[in-house]
């Protein structure tokens, strides 16, 4: 007997809204858990091309199968340990937004974004005479994303130190920058200088392990929508040898 529309039968309008709810929450999870992940901006660390508050997408796909950050890379990482300001730390600000985070609808906050410098095997050195960093005895040509600020002597940390050498950086691990260099709270920051006392050598280094994903897309604000890509600049840069 052929089935009519009348003999079909439907859920009622509360349980298929239910039901398309729990797909959209469990498609949520699997997506944040293996694709892709939305986060914020939560510093002025990486302006100018990412500004506080931009929203991201982060892919994970990647860093699959042995696949590991590359030198110019921008990624999101869980903090090392002590890296986190308080003031960088901005989780959503009630639980209906701090579920929806946990859950992939909602950018997720806690984290840290930075420029991957070094790679496993590279010497990093900062600076020479134009203010430049090196990789491997090579200048990195900047200007395209690096922060400009002339009160800067150089492209350094934070801390204003002008003479460092970081590296070779162990396997398993990668040297990061924010593109402030002047107001970044990065691998610079946590490296033993002659007159540190108070630092663990090795603290610079950020796990791989640690890393959620490469940052390929700022989707908001619209009018800066767009893709992130690889700086030129790194394709110079020598393997470690």
């Amino acid at each position: 007997m052929p089935v009519t529309a009348k003999s079909r039968r439907h859920l009622p309008l509360w349980q298929e809204t239910g039901l398309l709810v729990v797909i959209a929450v469990v498609l949520a999870v699997v997506v944040k858990a293996f694709f892709v992940q939305a986060f914020y901006i939560p510093s002025e660390s990486m302006e100018p091309g990412l500004v506080e508050n931009d929203r991201i997408l982060v892919q994970k796909v990647s860093y699959w199968f042995g696949g590991e950050p590359e030198r110019g890379d921008v990624v999101v990482f869980e903090d090392p340990g002590g890296w986190l300001r308080g003031d960088e730390i901005q989780e959503p600000g009630n639980p209906l937004t701090s579920a929806l985070a946990k859950i992939g609808l909602y950018p997720s906050g806690g984290h840290l974004v930075k420029r991957v410098i070094g790679v496993a095997g590279d010497v990093i050195k900062c600076c020479d005479d134009e203010g430049r960093i090196s990789v491997n005895g090579v200048a990195l040509d900047e200007d395209d994303y690096v922060l400009d600020e002339k009160n800067i002597p150089c492209r350094g940390p934070m801390t204003g130190s002008c003479n460092w050498t970081a590296g070779p950086v162990p396997d398993g691990h990668i040297f990061v920058m924010g593109d402030n260099r002047g107001h970044s709270a990065d691998s610079t920051v946590h490296l033993c200088l002659p007159d540190e006392t108070d630092c663990v050598p090795g603290d610079e280094f950020v796990p791989i392990d640690l890393v959620v994903g490469k940052v390929f897309l700022l989707l908001w604000p619209r009018d800066r929508f767009g893709f992130l890509d690889r700086p030129d600049t790194f394709a110079d840069i020598p393997d470690a040898k």
